[in-house]
């Protein structure tokens, strides 16, 4: 069964924290969890990251580099920040609304939903815990714009490593934009290309020498790129 993206980011942060309780990881906000999944990736491949992306005014790719420093605004050593913790609140034109972040059972449970403005309702119904105005008891379905609009922004302040950027520029029409940083799927597709590339080079090595896998993985890097030198892969 193909695993959801929630399931993917809990499966790895517990894989390196395994003291941690699913349960904790699972109620992490969405930058939080985001912030360790970043230091995971530094763990495992480095600081730096490597990905294209394609303008879309004139559609030429372009080739990104930058460093896990360039998008980490959520320091390792704030990752449990008391503002995260705690609720929220905001009053806008007499509407006072109290809320906290979204976490990672938030997103597991509207996983189905396709259309981004039934996504963004439903999440933001989950994360309202009272909303009133002028001492009535407001449903977060009946919030104007404009107070939704406020929740967001307090939101995105708080947990600035949920939403990620990248400013872009086009070399070739000028184009500039934003383009969302998802470290998940990143770190995800980083992570799959190296597993098909390691059974690749068991497989080469097996064929070659008739060795078994056990033994062909518990050779350094190092020794299976001389070996596999040797037979010209």
């Amino acid at each position: 069964m193909v695993q959801q993206p929630v399931e993917r980011a809990l499966m790895l942060l517990a894989a390196a924290s395994p003291p941690a309780l699913p349960e904790a990881l699972a109620q992490l906000s969405i930058g939080q969890r985001d912030a360790r999944l970043l230091q995971l990736r530094e763990w495992a491949f480095g600081p730096q990251l490597i990905g294209l992306a394609s303008c879309g005014n004139c559609g030429e790719r372009l080739e990104l580099t930058f460093n896990s420093a360039d998008i980490r605004l959520l320091p390792s050593s704030q990752e449990e920040s008391a503002e995260t913790a705690v609720p929220l609140s905001v009053s806008v034109d007499g509407y006072e609304v109290s809320f906290r972040l979204p976490d990672s059972l938030d997103l597991a449970s509207i996983s189905g939903e396709t259309d981004g403005v039934t996504f963004r309702g439903l999440l933001l119904e989950r994360c309202i815990l009272s909303a009133s105005h002028e001492n009535a008891v407001i449903p977060a379905a009946d919030l104007p714009g404009a107070v939704v609009t406020a929740v967001a922004e307090r939101m995105s302040e708080a947990d600035p490593q949920a939403d990620i950027r990248l400013a872009l520029t086009c070399a070739s029409c000028g184009h500039h934009w934003q383009a969302p940083f998802d470290i998940l799927s990143f770190f995800w597709s980083e992570i799959n290309a190296w597993a098909y590339r390691i059974l690749r080079e068991v497989h080469a090595l097996a064929l070659a020498y008739g060795w078994r896998e056990a033994d062909i993985l518990a050779m350094t890097p190092w020794r299976r790129q001389f070996y596999l030198a040797m037979i010209g892969e």
